[in-house]
């Protein structure tokens, strides 16, 4: 098993009604060889999973090999995300957070050289009784 040390949340910065396999096809087209997160939440908070979490997905530049990435689709200009999508987020983080008592959880923008406002919401406010 990995050594997971963050739990990552990202955004898919494209409108909500953008699909997962156009996403997908986007990754390809980049030259990518692994999907960028484990999960993905449609905005009918539907989540599906792209990787099992041994699996080192592409989320974070210099931090994939010990995190696990969750992304809701949407965040193009603002947090539009749908009280659906903000529960099974926090359903999923909730969950890893028991598997992995001490991941720190906090978006993509919060690592180091990331200029990018990613997730449009500030997890590590938003989970910060987790990260205790």
């Amino acid at each position: 098993m990995r050594n997971i040390k963050y739990i990552v949340l990202h955004c898919t910065a494209t409108p909500q009604n953008t699909t997962i396999e156009s996403i997908k096809k986007h990754w390809k087209r980049i030259g990518w060889k692994n999907v960028g997160y484990h999960w993905i939440v449609k905005p009918n908070g539907s989540a599906e999973r792209l990787a099992t979490i041994d699996k080192i997905t592409n989320g974070v530049k210099g931090y994939n090999s010990n995190s696990i990435h969750i992304s809701y689709i949407g965040g193009k200009d603002i947090d539009d995300r749908t009280e659906e999508q903000k529960d099974t987020i926090k359903d999923l983080v909730e969950a890893l957070k028991i598997e992995f008592p001490d991941a720190v959880i906090q978006g993509h923008r919060d690592f180091p050289n990331v200029k990018k406002s990613c997730p449009r919401f500030d997890a590590k406010v938003e989970f910060e009784y987790l990260n205790k």
